[in-house]
């Protein structure tokens, strides 16, 4: 059963210059719930989950993790950021690192972890993602899959309150996909809660506790995946699945 909400987006807007990209956006995650954003390319999608681990600034709105605003301009980024993982869709992992250490830095950071116990738990994690013997390896020993892997096993290693995974396979070659997806759902499956941006359908029927789609800045409908993907009322989500069927994508 959900409880109470870990992150609530309240009429945010969020424009680039001339280019309003967010209007006024709603939605809560509930813990333990899987929030899944589907929606064209230049939706939003990305945009949204960025202005939440506030690595864009808002123009209107707020946003609330645990219950208090975060967007508040007095409200530390550093420290919000301490709370919540997040993976792209490039791995962003630091090429002059084993997989080791690249897990375990923020740890020994942010965290002020020592390094024997960062490290134990990190070997921990790497194994648990299918990665063991390979915490030696630099990224590019590694295949995407792989790399993708590390970059959610890193998220992981904070303990945060909350994942945001921004199409973490969309870089990937097709048959490197179900590694990660897989991984993603056992952390579901543990009670991880969750924003996930995909283009996956099937991931999100699998996964998600809400699919909110983005036409345009807006949600223009929410709700179970049963019936958001197959029973969708909104005429923009009808043609959106309409193409990614004809894509075979759907």
């Amino acid at each position: 059963m959900a409880g109470a909400p870990v992150i609530e987006v309240k009429g945010v807007t969020k424009a680039f210059g001339d280019r309003e990209v967010l209007h006024g956006v709603d939605f809560d995650v509930a813990e333990h719930e899987a929030v899944v954003l589907i929606g064209a390319s230049g939706s939003g999608k990305s945009t949204l989950l960025r202005c939440i681990d506030l690595l864009e600034e808002i123009d209107d709105g707020d946003i609330f993790l645990d219950g208090e605003v975060i967007t508040d301009p007095s409200v530390s980024p550093v420290a919000v950021r301490r709370k919540l993982g997040v993976v792209f869709q490039a791995y962003n992992l630091f090429p002059h690192m084993s997989v080791l250490q690249n897990v375990v830095l923020g740890q020994m950071r942010a965290q002020k972890v020592g390094r024997r116990e960062a490290e134990e738990e990190g070997r921990a994690l790497l194994g648990r993602f299918g990665l063991e013997g390979r915490e030696g390896d630099r990224p590019e020993e590694l295949s995407g899959g792989q790399q993708q892997r590390v970059a959610i096993a890193r998220a992981f290693a904070g303990k945060p309150r909350a994942l945001l995974l921004d199409e973490v396979t969309s870089a990937l070659d097709p048959e490197l996909v179900g590694e990660v997806l897989e991984a993603v759902s056992d952390l579901k499956a543990e009670g991880m809660t969750m924003v996930i941006a995909t283009h996956e359908m099937s991931f999100a029927r699998e996964v998600a506790d809400e699919v909110c789609f983005l036409h345009e800045g807006r949600i223009v409908e929410a709700g179970p995946p049963a019936q958001v993907l197959e029973e969708p009322r909104a005429e923009e989500t009808q043609k959106f699945l309409a193409r990614l069927l004809r894509a075979g994508r759907a």
